[in-house]
C-alpha cells in the first residue's frame, strides 16, 4: 500500500486554483506542439479536447482541495464531452493529453507551489494522473461496450435483410456503418448453431475469420448459424476453416455473387441446401449448394430447378445431335453399365465411354458416380417436364406402338 500523503497546504491550493486556466492553455500548447493527431482534429473536436483539459484541471483542483487521494476519481471528469468524442480521439490519445497536463503542471510546479511546496504539487499531480488514467479508460470501456452491443444489433439486421432478400436502402445504410458498403465477393453459409448454446459463437467466428483474412457478418436464428463472408476467394476453404464454430450437420456454402445487395440468392441457396442436406447423408462438410441441386429440387426449390435443366439438360439436349442426351438416358435406366448402353444405342462400349467423358465435360456431373447420377436423373425428368410432350426426345427403351 502506498504512505499517505500530506494535502497540499492552502497557499498552494489557492496558487493553483488561480492558475488553472493558465495551466489548461499551457496543456493545450504542449498537445498542439508533440502531436500530429492532435493538429488533425477537426476545430469542434479541438474545442472539446481543450474542455476536457479545463475539466481535468477543475476537478484537480477539487481533488486537491478534499485531500487528495480522500476521493476516488470518477468518469465524470469527462461528462462535458460528447460520446462521439470517443471516435474521434483513441483511448491512447487520451492518455497523451493527460501526460500533457501532468507535464505542464510540472513545469509550472516552481511557479505554483508555495515555496518548499513543490515536490508534493508534483506528487498530486502524479497521483492524480494514475486515477484519471484509470476514469479514462472506463469511459472507453463504455463506449466499446455500447458501441458493439450497437454494432451487433444492426449486424443482425443485416444478416437477417440478407436472408429476406430485402436489398434496400436502410439495408445499405447499415451496412455501410459496418463498413461493408464496398465489400465484393460475398458468399453465404448456413449451419446449426453449437449443443452448448449460441453464447460468444458469433464473436468466436468473426475473430477466425479476422485471422483468415475475410470480413464476416454472422446471426444466430433459432437452431441456425448464418455467416455472410465478404472479400473472401475460396469460401468452401474459408467454411472448413470456421466449421468448428458450427453445430453438428451439414454446412452449406451458397455460391458466390458479387456484393452484399446480391447476397440474398446465395443465402436462398446456402438455406434451401441446408434444410435438405441431410438426404444425402454422405454429403462433404461443408458442401456447396450446387451439390444439393438434387435435393433442393425435392423440398419445391424453384431457383434449383431451373439450374438443373438449365445446367444438364438444355446442354445435352443441345449437343451432339441429341446423342449426348440420349446416351446418358440410356445408361441411367438400363442400369449404368457399359455394354448394356452400347447393345441397346447399337454403337461400341468404347463410343459410350467417349460420350460419358463428354458429358462429364459439359455438365460437370460424372454418371459413373452415385450422386451424380442421381441428380442427372432429376434434371432430364425436369427437362422431359419442361418440353412439350410432342418435342421430347424418345428413349430407345420406351415401347413402340405397333398399329
Amino acid at each position: 500500500m502506498p504512505s499517505a500523503q500530506a494535502p497540499a497546504s492552502a497557499a498552494t491550493l489557492r496558487r493553483v486554483e488561480r492558475s488553472s486556466g493558465d495551466l489548461a492553455s499551457a496543456a493545450i500548447r504542449r498537445m498542439e506542439a508533440s502531436h500530429e493527431w492532435y493538429r488533425a482534429l477537426s476545430a469542434e473536436d479541438r474545442s472539446w479536447v481543450g474542455l476536457v483539459a479545463q475539466a481535468g484541471i477543475a476537478a484537480f483542483v477539487s481533488w486537491l482541495r478534499d485531500g487528495g487521494g480522500q476521493q476516488p476519481v470518477t468518469a465524470n471528469v469527462f461528462g462535458t464531452a460528447p460520446r462521439e468524442l470517443t471516435r474521434s480521439v483513441s483511448l491512447k490519445q487520451t492518455l497523451d493529453l493527460v501526460r500533457s497536463v501532468v507535464d505542464a503542471v510540472e513545469d509550472h510546479a516552481a511557479e505554483i507551489a508555495e515555496p518548499g511546496g513543490e515536490q508534493s504539487l508534483r506528487e498530486s499531480v502524479l497521483r492524480y494522473s494514475r486515477e484519471i488514467a484509470f476514469a479514462a479508460a472506463e469511459v472507453y470501456a463504455h463506449a466499446a461496450e455500447a458501441r458493439g452491443a450497437w454494432d451487433a444489433r444492426l449486424e443482425g439486421l443485416v444478416v437477417d435483410a440478407v436472408l429476406r432478400g430485402e436489398a434496400d436502402d436502410s439495408m445499405q445504410s447499415r451496412a455501410t456503418a459496418l463498413g461493408w458498403g464496398s465489400t465484393t465477393r460475398v458468399a453465404v453459409v448456413a449451419g446449426s448453431t453449437p449443443a452448448g448454446g449460441s453464447e460468444g459463437v458469433v464473436d468466436g467466428l468473426r475473430r477466425s475469420a479476422a485471422k483468415l483474412g475475410v470480413d464476416s457478418l454472422a446471426a444466430v436464428q433459432g437452431r441456425r448459424l448464418v455467416c455472410i463472408l465478404g472479400n473472401v476467394d475460396d469460401p468452401m476453404e474459408a467454411a472448413r476453416e470456421l466449421q468448428a464454430h458450427f453445430g453438428e450437420g451439414a454446412i452449406v456454402v451458397g455460391p458466390t455473387v458479387p456484393h452484399l445487395f446480391a447476397a440474398g440468392r446465395s443465402a436462398r441457396a446456402a438455406l434451401a441446401g441446408q434444410s435438405c442436406a441431410h438426404a444425402w447423408p454422405e454429403a462433404p462438410r461443408p458442401v456447396p449448394a450446387d451439390d444439393l441441386l438434387a435435393e433442393r429440387v425435392l423440398v419445391g426449390d424453384q431457383p434449383a430447378r431451373v439450374h438443373l435443366v438449365e445446367r444438364i439438360f438444355r446442354p445435352l439436349s443441345e449437343s451432339g445431335g441429341g446423342n449426348l442426351l440420349q446416351t446418358a438416358a440410356v445408361y441411367l435406366e438400363s442400369g449404368s453399365g457399359l455394354e448394356s448402353t452400347a447393345r441397346i444405342l447399337f454403337v461400341h462400349p468404347n463410343t459410350v465411354r467417349y460420350r460419358l467423358g463428354k458429358i462429364a465435360d459439359l455438365t460437370g456431373y460424372d454418371l459413373t458416380d452415385p450422386h451424380d447420377a442421381h441428380t442427372v436423373r432429376i434434371a432430364l425428368a425436369l427437362g422431359r417436364l419442361a418440353t412439350p410432350p410432342h418435342r421430347a426426345p424418345r428413349s430407345p427403351l420406351s415401347p413402340s406402338l405397333n398399329l
